[in-house]
């Protein structure tokens, strides 16, 4: 930067400023509404466009667009030196046995149709497995369908279906013992992208009844209930108990957010995390394993590893525009973020229940809310032949940064690791 003198210094200022204002628009929009969130909308599109005029009418864009390449470069250098001081270890395969008596539960409704769309039924019987296929216009216990399952005999367990439902079948295969087999015939699919599979075509996963290989994940538990992603409190467990979400998630939340974040509806969290306190959190996010970084989370996805036996804790805490600004700025390190893992979470509330997201579907439990991670519980079998884990690249921590650079022993909860 200081190669480029003074347009330098101009181009981090205007960006910094550019990027500031476009927080407080985005606070305006999703905590107000009326002129202010209007206010808000056009400070969030006027303020980037500002800074890009700012640029051209300046004469500024060249020293701008060299300082973005070179930004570029040093992060993709910083995370490639991280990534190979502490290599990602992949989840270790065990051998299995094509099981015998294979029984799967599947959701015609879920992923807008995939189970008739992609012939998961006929593939299914065609190798052996026996299908119970659910009624949606009946509602159906899949736990207790499961476990008349095992009743009668069965020695696998699977679902084609949400993560929701995976995640009830997924606790009775592993209170059994029993290999489960997960069908990425939802929506989303985290938990299947998360064991490498395939999400474009969930026929694939049926190619793990002949040839198959063991993966043994951590398991979430909340109150009693198995989760194999999230559980949120907050702001978003409140707004997705609406009926009307399901039909307008974006409108839904537009209209609820600026009571849930500044109005009377605002409630406030508090937390122990193992020894550690949060207290009065707008939103808290505890997940099966952590995320990789906070972008994976905001895309919904990307844990390098489902057996580290830890759970990952995000709590968010933002009362204004300041702190928003702040967040967008710093990040992980501004005050109203929090980013940590843990093996216990106890949530407090002064309301008797509380609101609840387990794995997308609306609850509400009593308090205190007890989440803990029962390690390696379950056994999924996965097709030998699949995608795999995608490894997101690591968040760039510059103090070890610094540790490599001068070649220091940086000592961890593994031990110490030579630079």
């Amino acid at each position: 930067m200081l190669a480029l003198g003074r347009n330098g210094l101009k181009v981090v200022g205007a960006g910094l400023l550019g990027l500031i204002l476009c927080a407080i628009g985005v606070w305006w929009i999703v905590a107000h509404r009326g002129v202010v969130r209007l206010l808000g909308v056009l400070l969030a599109l006027g303020a980037p466009v500002g800074v890009m005029v700012l640029f051209v009418y300046d004469g500024l864009w060249l020293t701008a667009l060299v300082m973005i390449l070179c930004w570029a470069a040093a992060l993709a250098l910083a995370r490639a030196a991280l990534r190979a001081a502490r290599p990602e270890r992949p989840m270790r395969a065990l051998p299995a046995s094509r099981p015998k008596r294979p029984v799967l539960i599947m959701n015609p409704k879920s992923g807008g149709g995939k189970v008739g769309r992609f012939e998961l039924v006929e593939r299914a019987e065609a190798l052996g497995a026996r299908v119970i296929l659910l009624d949606p216009s009946a509602p159906a216990d899949v736990a207790a369908l499961a476990r008349e399952a095992v009743a009668g005999g069965a020695d696998l367990l699977g679902v084609a279906g949400g993560d929701g439902t995976q995640a009830l079948v997924a606790a009775v295969a592993a209170e059994h013992g029993l290999p489960f087999l997960v069908i990425s015939a939802g929506t989303r699919n985290h938990f299947a992208m998360d064991l490498g599979l395939d999400r474009s075509d969930p026929s694939r996963c049926l190619d793990a009844l002949t040839d198959g290989e063991e993966l043994r994940v951590d398991l979430g538990d909340v109150a009693g209930r198995a989760f194999v992603n999230t559980v949120s409190f907050g702001v978003y467990a409140d707004i997705v108990q609406r009926p009307e979400y399901r039909d307008d998630k974006a409108g839904t939340a537009l209209n609820l957010m600026p009571d849930l974040l500044v109005g009377a509806e605002g409630r406030r969290l508090d937390a122990r995390v193992d020894d550690a306190g949060l207290s009065s959190q707008q939103a808290l996010l505890v997940s099966n394993n952590p995320y990789s970084s906070l972008d994976d989370i905001a895309g919904g996805g990307r844990r390098p590893r489902l057996d580290d036996g830890e759970l990952g804790v995000v709590g968010i805490r933002v009362e204004g525009a300041a702190q928003a600004a702040a967040l967008a700025v710093r990040g992980s390190q501004s005050e109203g973020l929090t980013v940590m893992t843990a093996h216990r979470v106890e949530v407090v509330s002064e309301a008797e229940e509380i609101p609840v997201a387990v794995d997308g579907e609306a609850l509400r439990m009593p308090t205190p809310v007890l989440c803990t991670l029962r390690p390696r519980a379950l056994r999924v079998l996965v097709p030998r032949d699949r995608p795999g884990v995608m490894i997101p690249a690591p968040p760039v921590d510059w103090r070890k940064l610094l540790v490599l650079a001068v070649g220091r022993t940086e000592r961890t909860s593994e031990g110490p690791t030579r630079a």
